[in-house]
C-alpha cells in the first residue's frame, strides 16, 4: 500500500532510459556515464538508490528534470563490477516510489520520493493462474523461433508476477511508453492484465511477421530457381551460337543504326542500364522495349527516289476517273517535289463528301511516288496520348500512332493518311488536335519529340495527307498549316463511268463472279444511281451493286438460272426493293407565285420551289417551311426591295399578309443562295404574271438589287439538268466557276449570268426597270409594267 509518510526522503538517482523495474525484481543494469562520486556512492552497499525512467532516450546532452518521468523503483545495489566500457550493478528492487523533485549537484542527480507501493488486489489462486497463462502465451510465443529454450527456461522457476514480467520487458519486446504504463499502473490486478494484452498484441505481431517472411521466402526461391535456368538457358545458347549475338546485342545495332549522335548517346545510356538489370527486375522489360523500338525506327536519311511524272498521271488516270481540277493540283505539287529535291515534307488536305475517294487518292500518291502507304483513322480520337504516346515511367506506355506508323512503314518518308482529321474530339486528357501542329508544320516537325521516345524524331520527309468531310470543325491554327484540296461531289454521269470501270469489276471479283454471269444494264445502272443512291459519292452505289451480285450468286449456287443474269430496270425493283431516293421534277406549269430556285446539300444539289401566296390581314409575313435565320432574312430584303422598286399602286400590301413556304416542311434550309427566287416569287405574286416552269435560279440579293455571287454552282447545274431545267439564271460572279461544270450538262442548259434585280425581272417576269443609278429620285419616276 501508498505509504502514510508524507515526508519526502532523498536518494541518488539513476536514469533508466529502457526497459521495465517492477518491486521484488532482481536484476543487472549497464551504465556507461557514471561519474566517479557516483560510482562510489553506489558502491557503498547501504544506500537506496531510486531508478528513474526516462520520457525518451536523450544522447549527447546534458539530462533536465522535465526529461525524467514521476514514478520510478527505489532499489539497493548487490554488486558493482568494472567493465571495459561503463560498469555492471547488480541490483534488488524494494519498493515503487513517486518522485516529487529532481535536483542536479556535483555530476550527481537526487530526488525527493515518497513510497508508492503496489496495490495488491490478487489472492494467490488468481496470481497462480495469471501466472500460468502468461506462461503459456510465451511458449506459444516460443515455439515459432529455433533456440528459444534457453530464454524461456527460466520462466518455470518465476512464482512473482513483478518479477516474470520484469523478466520479458528487459528483452525490450514492448515500446518505452508501454514499459512505463505497467510501472505507473500501482493496481496489481491492472498492470497483470495489461501485460497480457501486450503479450497477446505481439504474439499477433510475430505470427504475421512470419506468415509475411513465409511468403517472401517462397516468392524468393522460386525468383532464384528461375535465376537459376536463366543462366543455364543462357550458357545453352552461347553454346548453340544463339541468344546474345542474335537477340541481346544491343550495342553493335545501335552502332549500325545510323541515330544522330545525340539520340545514339541516350540509346548507349539505355543499353548500359539494360545490361546491368536482372531479368526479374521491373525495369528490365521496359528498357529492352525502349531499346527495341529505338532500334526499329529508320533513323538513316532516306535516299532520294526519282519519279516519274507522266507514270504518276497514269495511276492518278487510272484508278480515279473524273476529279480532274484535283488531279492536276495533285500533279502540280509532285513536280515542285521532283524540281526542289529537298524540298520538306509536304501536308495536303482533301476536302469532300464521303466516298468521293479522298482516302484512296493518298494510296495512288504513295503508288505514284514508290513509297510505303500507312493509313492513321484519327476519327474519335480524344487523348492527346494517342499523338504524342505516354512517358515511358508509366505501366503499360507506347509510344503514340504518329511514331508507331513510321515504325510500320519501316522508311522514314512514307506516305501517311490522316483520316477524318476533322472528327478529333477534344478531351479532358487535352486536345489532339493541339498535338497535331508539330507534327503538320513543316518548321516543327523535323525535331518532333514523342513522349515515349523522349529523344527528338525528323517527320519533315513524310508526306502527309489528311482528309476531312468539311473543315468547319477543324481549328484554325492546324488548318493554316496545310493546303486545301476541295473534292465535289461527282455527278451522274461521273457515277456511272466509276461503277462501270471501277465498281462493277472489283464486285464481281469480290463475289467470285464473271462479267458472264452478271451483266447490267446501262439503263438499270442509271436509275441504280439516280433512284436508289442519296449521296455525292459512291459508297451507297457499291452496297447496291453487292446486293445484286449476291442474288446472282445465290441463283447460281441453286442452280436457278443456267446462263447469265442480267439486271435491267424491269427487275431493278424486284431486286433492289423501293426506291430511296425521289428527286423534284420541273413542273408543267407554275402559277403565279411559285418559282423553281436550287439548292446545294452534302449529297449533291436539289432543286426547290419558292411559294408565295397573299390573303386579307394586317400586313404580315408568315414564313414556313424550316427556314433558317439567314433565309428569312433574304425573304424580308426581297419584301423591302419589292416595294421600294416597283410600282404597285393596285396591290395594297398594309391590308394583306404574304405567306411565304418551302416545300419538304422537316427539312432545315437556310443560306442567302435562294434571295433571287425569293424575289422573283414575290414579284410574280403581286404581278400576277407566271414564270416559266423551266427557269430555275441561285443568287444573293442586296437591297440595291445587286446579285452577288453563291457557291455549289457545280451542284446546283446538274440537279437542273436532272430535273428537266431549261434555263438557268446564275450571278455573273459565278461565271468564272463555270469551267467547273461538264460539257454534257452546260450543253444541256441555257445559263444566263445576271447582276441585278433588273435582269431577273426581265428574264423571268419580262419586266423592263431602268437601274438604280440610272433613277435621279423615286418619287418623280413613274414607269409602267411591260409584260
Amino acid at each position: 500500500m501508498k505509504s502514510t509518510d508524507n515526508k519526502n526522503k532523498e536518494a541518488l538517482i539513476i536514469p533508466l532510459p529502457d526497459g521495465v523495474l517492477l518491486p521484488n525484481m532482481e536484476s543487472t543494469l549497464k551504465l556507461e556515464n557514471l561519474s566517479i562520486e557516483e560510482v562510489s556512492y553506489l558502491a557503498e552497499g547501504n544506500n537506496l538508490n531510486i531508478a528513474l525512467p526516462l520520457k525518451k532516450v536523450v544522447s549527447g546532452k546534458e539530462l533536465k528534470e522535465e526529461d525524467f518521468q514521476k514514478v520510478g523503483v527505489i532499489f539497493q545495489v548487490d554488486e558493482i563490477k568494472k567493465k571495459e566500457i561503463g560498469h555492471e550493478i547488480k541490483i534488488k528492487v524494494i519498493d515503487r516510489v513517486e518522485v516529487a523533485a529532481v535536483k542536479f549537484a556535483n555530476s550527481m542527480i537526487y530526488g525527493a520520493y515518497q513510497i508508492a507501493s503496489d496495490c495488491v488486489d490478487l489472492d494467490q489462486s488468481a496470481i497462480e493462474e495469471i501466472l500460468a497463462y502468461m506462461k503459456k502465451i510465451i511458449y506459444d510465443i516460443g515455439k515459432n523461433f529455433q533456440g528459444s529454450e534457453n530464454f524461456i527456461k527460466p520462466i518455470e522457476e518465476i512464482k512473482d508476477l513483478n518479477k516474470l514480467m520484469g523478466y520479458l520487458a528487459q528483452f525490450r519486446i514492448f515500446s518505452m511508453d508501454k514499459n512505463y504504463e505497467l510501472l505507473h499502473t500501482q493496481s496489481l490486478k491492472e498492470r497483470s492484465l495489461k501485460f497480457i494484452d501486450y503479450l497477446l498484441e505481439h504474439k499477433e505481431r510475430v505470427k504475421f511477421q512470419l506468415e509475411i517472411t513465409e511468403k517472401f521466402s517462397e516468392k524468393a526461391n522460386k525468383n532464384y530457381r528461375e535465376s537459376i535456368l536463366r543462366e543455364q538457358l543462357k550458357v545453352i545458347q552461347e553454346e548453340l551460337n544463339e541468344g546474345k549475338s542474335n537477340e541481346l546485342d544491343y550495342l553493335t545495332k545501335i552502332e549500325e543504326a545510323g541515330m544522330p549522335e545525340d539520340v545514339k548517346n541516350i540509346a548507349l545510356e539505355e543499353q548500359r542500364k539494360f545490361e546491368s538489370q536482372s531479368p526479374n527486375s521491373p525495369d528490365y522489360n521496359v528498357i529492352r522495349n525502349y531499346l527495341d523500338l529505338l532500334l526499329q525506327l529508320p533513323w538513316k536519311k532516306a535516299s532520294l527516289q526519282e519519279f516519274d511524272l507522266i507514270e504518276a498521271r497514269r495511276i492518278l488516270e487510272e484508278q480515279h476517273y473524273g476529279l480532274e481540277k484535283v488531279k492536276e493540283r495533285i500533279l502540280q505539287h509532285l513536280a515542285v517535289m521532283k524540281l526542289k529535291k529537298d524540298k520538306k515534307g509536304s501536308i495536303l488536305l482533301l476536302v469532300g463528301p464521303p466516298g468521293t475517294g479522298k482516302t484512296s487518292l493518298g494510296k495512288s500518291i504513295s503508288e505514284a511516288l514508290n513509297r510505303k502507304y500507312v493509313r492513321l483513322s484519327l476519327g474519335g480520337i480524344r487523348d492527346e496520348a494517342e499523338i504524342r504516346g505516354h512517358r515511358k515511367t508509366y505501366v503499360g506506355a507506347m509510344p503514340g500512332r504518329i511514331i508507331q506508323s513510321i515504325k510500320k512503314a519501316g522508311e522514314k518518308n512514307p506516305v501517311i493518311v490522316l483520316d477524318e482529321v476533322d472528327k478529333l474530339i477534344r478531351g479532358y486528357n487535352g486536345d489532339p488536335a493541339s498535338a497535331l501542329l508539330e507534327v503538320l508544320d513543316p518548321e516543327q516537325n523535323d525535331s518532333f519529340t514523342d513522349h515515349y521516345l523522349g529523344v527528338p524524331y525528323d517527320l519533315s520527309e513524310v508526306f502527309f495527307i489528311a482528309t476531312a468531310n468539311s473543315i468547319d470543325s477543324i481549328p484554325a491554327p492546324l488548318l493554316d498549316r496545310m493546303e486545301v484540296i476541295q473534292i465535289s461531289s461527282y455527278t451522274l454521269n461521273e457515277k456511272f463511268h466509276i461503277a462501270k470501270k471501277h465498281l462493277i469489276p472489283s464486285i464481281l471479283e469480290e463475289h467470285g463472279l464473271t462479267s458472264k454471269q452478271l451483266k447490267i444494264d446501262d439503263k438499270a445502272l442509271q436509275r441504280m444511281i439516280s433512284d436508289y443512291t442519296l449521296e455525292a459519292g459512291v459508297r451507297g452505289l457499291k452496297k447496291q451493286l453487292s446486293k445484286a451480285a449476291r442474288v446472282t450468286s445465290e441463283k447460281i449456287v441453286s442452280r436457278k438460272i443456267k446462263t447469265a443474269f442480267k439486271v435491267t430496270e424491269n427487275n431493278l425493283e424486284e431486286l433492289l426493293g423501293r426506291r430511296v431516293s425521289r428527286h423534284d421534277k420541273a413542273e408543267k406549269d407554275n402559277p403565279p407565285g411559285v418559282v423553281t430556285g436550287l439548292a446545294w446539300t452534302p449529297v449533291g444539289g436539289e432543286i426547290l420551289f419558292i411559294e408565295a401566296t397573299d390573303m386579307w390581314g394586317k400586313g404580315e409575313v408568315i414564313l414556313t417551311g424550316k427556314l433558317g435565320d439567314v433565309m428569312k432574312e433574304s425573304a424580308r430584303i426581297s419584301l423591302s426591295l419589292l416595294k421600294s422598286r416597283l410600282p404597285l399602286n393596285s396591290f395594297n400590301f398594309k391590308e394583306k399578309d404574304l405567306h411565304i413556304h418551302v416545300p419538304s416542311g422537316s427539312v432545315p434550309k437556310d443560306g442567302p443562295s435562294a434571295g433571287i427566287t425569293l424575289f422573283t416569287a414575290l414579284a410574280s405574286l403581286v404581278t400576277g404574271i407566271k414564270v416559266d416552269s423551266t427557269l430555275a435560279m441561285t443568287g444573293e440579293i442586296t437591297l440595291r438589287g445587286v446579285v452577288l455571287a453563291i457557291g455549289g454552282l457545280k451542284e446546283k447545274l446538274l440537279a437542273a439538268e436532272r430535273a428537266g431545267i431549261k434555263k438557268v439564271l446564275i450571278p455573273k460572279d459565278n461565271v468564272i466557276d463555270l469551267k467547273d461544270v461538264p460539257e454534257e450538262v452546260k450543253n444541256a442548259l441555257t445559263i444566263i449570268p445576271v447582276e441585278s434585280i433588273e435582269d431577273v425581272l426581265k428574264e423571268t417576269l419580262g419586266i423592263s426597270l431602268p437601274r438604280l443609278e440610272q433613277l435621279v429620285s423615286f418619287s418623280a419616276f413613274q414607269p409602267s409594267l411591260q409584260a
